[in-house]
């Protein structure tokens, strides 16, 4: 398989006063196209910030990261705009929505952005939403559904631009445990189908559901292993 994430000495350093903060102070790490891979660990390990990177939210201080074979480490805010909403789909704990949209408003957003015509638009939307299973929520407003049903129209967001990567930030931390299992068994299908799925979590039986645990300690990887356990969701 082709790598579609290539890290290669990655760092990222920040000043505060007085101080500089590493948070991430090296990093290698390859992620192939189609494969499924939970990233983890602790409180100030680097997670977030590495997720920031891969999602094209923040550049790093040092090394590159190759993404689709293109090198988007020194790119400008503009072009990183560009790549992040074409390559990749954000799903959030706090699910991002729009409160005033409804279900499908929602989900055609990013393809106003990707300059889709509105026919387009609405028919990727009734897509994506029936692929969620949540086809018959289209005119309903987020306050109207409950937390599993907005992560799923935040995931039909992510899904619609039909991006190479879907990354999730804690994608289940505001949802209980039942419907947690139901997002899961989501993002599963959704790796059936062909999608690279990275998920950032630092819970131990969300992360068994990936392929592969990176586990991050110190702004550095600590251990990349295959998961032999992988939590089924049938």
């Amino acid at each position: 398989m082709a790598e579609i994430i290539n890290c290669i000495g990655l760092k990222k350093f920040y000043q505060v006063g007085n101080q500089v903060v590493k948070a991430i102070r090296h990093i290698d790490l390859s992620i192939e196209k189609g494969e499924y891979v939970a990233i983890m660990g602790p409180s100030g390990s680097g997670k977030s910030t590495l997720m920031n990177i891969i999602g094209c939210l923040d550049t790093p201080t040092g090394g590159a990261y190759i993404l689709n074979n293109t090198d988007v480490s020194k790119l400008e805010d503009d072009n990183l705009a560009e790549i992040r909403n074409k390559e990749i789909g954000f799903v959030f704990q706090t699910f991002n929505l729009m409160p005033r949209y409804t279900a499908l408003e929602n989900v055609m957003l990013p393809l106003i952005y990707a300059g889709y015509g509105k026919k387009e638009r609405e028919t990727r939307a009734l897509e994506v939403l029936e692929k969620v299973g949540l086809s018959d929520r289209i005119t309903h407003k987020p306050n109207e559904l409950s937390g599993g049903q907005r992560q799923r129209v935040a995931l039909a967001r992510a899904l619609v631009n039909r991006p190479s990567i879907i990354l999730a930030d804690e994608p289940t931390g505001n949802l209980d445990s039942k419907t947690s299992i139901d997002i899961m068994g989501l993002f599963s299908q959704i790796h059936k189908m062909g999608n690279t799925i990275i998920i950032v979590t630092h819970e131990e039986e969300i992360a068994r559901y990936a392929h592969r645990i990176v586990r991050l300690r110190d702004g550095e990887v600590e251990s990349n292993v295959r998961n032999a356990n992988i939590l089924s969701t049938i």
